[in-house]
């Protein structure tokens, strides 16, 4: 799979904190869960993708893709990172290759995203992957106060400032991509849920605690190829190669 170029934009960040062994017992054995205050994170991330092409192609001829994704942060071999626990997007080709070349748990949705033009969005996902649990997820948000950097906050930083994911491939063994973009700017967020099935899809009771809300416009991204963890991998503070 080569390089890919992208835009991330509109996206709610909503953190809730669990308990670590709640996470670890959903992952592979060469992760370790990446806790913050004693606390493992499942988050909700609505968002969209603009712009998807291979890495060097003029952004003219990308394709856009609103993407919902549940998600908690890990280590392996030190390295910290995101790890998918699935992924719903509108795509059904996206879908498929990014499940073939990535080796991510891409399930096809029909996804929308609007926006009131004044920082308010509403973002509608409801899985339609042929054999898997059904997911339904409808919510709006907006920024709810000043814009911050993510380093001004350790919490948001924690949450958010990830240059890596891992998944797993069919044969068991952990992969990797490292991802390059700016440092995250952030807000202060409000959101209301109506409804939201992604964490019974994924096999999580919904978590009680109160969820943190981050707002961002977005960043432009740049992810490397899929590589097989081997315990040896290049650090991710290194510029993204094509």
């Amino acid at each position: 799979m080569v390089p890919l170029a992208m835009g991330w934009r509109h996206l709610l960040f909503a953190n809730y904190p669990v308990p670590p062994e709640t996470v670890a017992a959903h992952l592979p054995d060469a992760l370790t869960v990446d806790t913050f205050d004693g606390d493992a994170w499942l988050s909700v991330v609505p968002f969209t993708n603009v712009d998807v092409r291979p890495k060097g192609l003029p952004a003219s001829v990308g394709v856009d893709l609103p993407e919902l994704n549940l998600r908690t942060y890990v280590t392996c071999g030190g390295e910290p990172g995101v790890y998918f626990f699935s992924l719903d997007a509108q795509g059904l080709f996206s879908v498929l290759g990014a499940r073939l070349f990535h080796r991510l748990p891409y399930y096809y949705a029909r996804v929308s995203l609007t926006s009131d033009g004044d920082g308010g969005v509403r973002f509608e996902s409801r899985r339609l992957h042929p054999g898997d649990r059904p997911a339904h997820y409808t919510a709006t948000y907006r920024p709810s106060g000043p814009a911050f950097e993510s380093s001004e906050d350790p919490r948001a930083a924690f949450l958010t400032e990830r240059y890596r994911f891992y998944t797993q491939g069919a044969d068991g063994a952990v992969r990797y991509a490292n991802v390059d973009h700016e440092p995250w700017t952030l807000y202060p967020a409000t959101a209301t849920e109506e409804t939201n099935t992604l964490f019974a899809a994924d096999g999580f009771a919904h978590p009680t605690s109160e969820p943190t809300y981050y707002y961002s416009p977005g960043v432009d991204v740049h992810a490397s190829r899929s590589r097989r963890w081997d315990g040896a991998a290049e650090r991710v503070d290194v510029e993204v190669q094509p």
